[in-house]
């Protein structure tokens, strides 16, 4: 794996690198951040399922010209091998979350990515 795609040291740096991959119009390292089988609700109402799912998605994200901005953080729960991550909504509508897990090279990968809470997923 590239260094641009490597997963993040630690749950709380995984928006950060999204944000950042997504702003260089970089889908593969966007998905990178995901797990193998992670499941992603959105675009809202949906649920994906799949990295390579999750990839399509990002790209599809990129074409439309999104422009990312960090969010402000909530602060992250841990247990285990498990963390729940989240970031207050830059539109004051509610927060995002996500949980993420540690993997056997330290790094973290989201399982879970709720982007749009409130939607029911189809």
């Amino acid at each position: 794996m590239s260094e641009a795609i490597k997963p993040a040291a630690a749950p709380e740096e995984i928006t950060r690198l999204f944000v950042e991959r997504a702003n260089a119009g970089d889908a593969e390292g966007m998905a990178a951040l995901y797990e193998e089988d992670a499941v992603l609700a959105y675009p809202p109402g949906h649920v994906i399922t799949g990295r390579t799912a999750i990839q399509s998605v990002c790209e599809r994200m990129l074409t439309g010209g999104v422009r990312m901005q960090l969010e402000e953080t909530l602060p992250t729960v841990r247990c285990g091998s498990l963390a729940l991550t989240g970031t207050h909504r830059r539109d004051g509508v509610g927060i995002r979350v996500q949980v993420a897990r540690q993997q056997a090279d330290g790094g973290w990968l989201r399982v879970i990515d709720v982007p749009e809470p409130g939607s029911r997923p189809s």
